[in-house]
């Protein structure tokens, strides 16, 4: 354990009462103490680095923190701790609550994004990885370097931290986990300020705990991730799907979850349902060469009585590409700024039973579909006997959803708007998950927190993000921050002593 020795100034301390202008006066001075770089107010960067991804939920820092070494870091946590203002690391802003802001006003950011260096050993393959460092980077060093990979999301614009700090699904899933099944180690600034390595082996503890809830017990200064060989050839495919009516979601969806759940999808095939008011599709990435891919997707195509409508061999980076949706994939810059205007949900749950499946597919055809924004669902083959994501042990980490059979399809549900958000929005949203929820035990069913929904009470989302782990994960958070140090609206909550 590091201790950062730090003199704050008597000025600097205010209590618990005082002001927010008070609070900012102190933040301010503290950090320009401890020689803390930060983004000044009423500046361009301010503006660029204040934003969310999710226009709809916008925030005001008590500071924002640029820290450019670990060292920096440790001093923000002190100084946040000293002032009694409420710090969040921000890796690559892309929160859908606008948790790396705080997810409310008067928080110290700590904004990660200048810190984003790759490295990778050559002879154990381990990536060495800075919170800041967005996915498409990190793929395009590790590809470079040594042809190397890990399993991680789609948008390249994600910041390592909190996507693989609480999951991190993608198109290599199936086949390779979840991005925190290949975390190794990382070193973790607490909130009494110390510098400690997390691993197996030296606090296996906080280890467990960062892998599913991470963002509730430090910050991440550095990541060492395995990895793997980038297969030589990927090949991306879609087939469409006759779901306009009812009768036929519920067709298609039984059949596919049938052939998930009896071992149809080979581990080497990620997929996808992505579905809209307009069309639906099936779509993937197939870990080997087009022809293998035909060969593996036959009886899949049989059941559905469809076709392949598209298919597309690649190297690894141009299958990334090809569903990234974007020119751009090495980001490091930190004026990136995407955002948008919508609301999300998330599930995770077992196969449906006929009436679920019946009552979700009415609600698609007769409700979602009639509803003229730019919404889709996605349904992600999660698990089933060949996923590597179900195979690892429940308890090997705090991330919940484990089971082969109970945790079967990932869900996201987005509602964009291109203006305001429409009030009736989130009754639509909020009416689909019921749609699947009322038929559900609580057991079959859970959320996803790297799609969090900021309707959730503290409560509620603790407990559909965390289920079994939650009281563990409690008592870890009191030992760890017992003053709720690193809080935000969902944050985990310290056990009761």
């Amino acid at each position: 354990m590091h201790l950062l020795p730090l003199t704050v100034s008597a000025t600097a301390v205010v209590s618990a009462a005082s002001s927010p202008h008070a609070k900012r006066a102190a933040i301010d001075e503290c950090l320009k103490n401890a020689k803390v770089p930060v983004t000044a107010r009423n500046s361009t960067e301010w503006k660029t680095d204040a934003s969310p991804f999710n226009d709809r939920l916008p925030y005001t820092p008590a500071a924002i923190a640029k820290p450019a070494t670990v060292e920096h870091i440790q001093a923000a946590v002190l100084c946040a701790a000293e002032v009694g203002v409420k710090a969040n690391p921000k890796s690559g802003g892309h929160s859908y609550a606008s948790f790396g802001l705080g997810g409310e006003d008067g928080h110290l950011v700590v904004e990660l994004d200048r810190m984003y260096n790759v490295t990778l050993d050559p002879e154990t393959h381990i990536a060495t990885v800075q919170p800041g460092a967005r996915l498409g980077h990190i793929a395009t060093v590790l590809y470079e370097e040594g042809k190397r990979a890990f399993s991680h999301g789609t948008c390249p614009g994600v910041g390592v931290g909190g996507h693989s700090l609480h999951g991190g699904f993608g198109f290599s899933s199936h086949s390779h986990g979840l991005a925190v099944d290949w975390i190794t180690s990382a070193d973790v600034v607490l909130a009494n300020g110390s510098l400690v390595t997390a691993s197996e082996t030296e606090n296996p503890d906080l280890f467990w705990a960062l892998r599913g809830a991470g963002s509730n017990f430090g910050i991440v200064a550095s990541f060492r991730f395995k990895t793997f060989a980038a297969p030589p050839n990927v090949t991306s495919y879609e087939i469409n799907l006759p779901w306009t009516n009812s009768s036929n979601v519920v067709k298609g969806w039984g059949a596919l979850q049938e052939w998930l759940l009896n071992g149809g999808m080979p581990e080497e095939m990620n997929m996808r349902v992505l579905g809209n008011a307009f069309q639906t599709q099936l779509q993937g990435l197939y870990h080997g060469n087009a022809s293998a891919l035909k060969t593996a997707i036959q009886p899949l195509l049989a059941l559905l009585d469809a076709n392949l409508s598209s298919v597309q061999e690649h190297d690894w980076m141009e299958g990334f590409r090809h569903y990234a949706y974007s020119g751009e994939i090495d980001i490091t810059d930190p004026g990136y700024d995407q955002s948008e205007t919508f609301y999300s949900k998330s599930l995770v749950t077992s196969a449906l039973p006929p009436d679920v499946l019946e009552r979700v597919a009415e609600y698609w055809i007769e409700t979602a579909n009639k509803v003229r924004r730019s919404w889709y669902i996605i349904i992600d083959m999660y698990g089933g006997p060949n996923s590597a994501v179900t195979r690892v042990p429940p308890g090997a980490g705090s991330y919940a959803f484990r089971d082969p059979e109970r945790h079967l399809f990932l869900y996201e549900l987005y509602d964009r708007s291109f203006g305001p958000y429409p009030d009736d929005g989130f009754a639509f949203l909020d009416g689909w998950v019921h749609a699947f929820t009322g038929g559900l035990d609580s057991s079959d069913w859970g959320m996803y927190i790297n799609y969090a929904d900021p309707g959730l009470d503290r409560a509620e989302a603790q407990e559909v993000y965390y289920r079994q782990n939650l009281d563990r994960l409690r008592r870890i958070k009191q030992q760890l921050d017992p003053t709720e140090l690193f809080y935000y609206p969902q944050a985990v909550e310290p056990a009761e002593v």
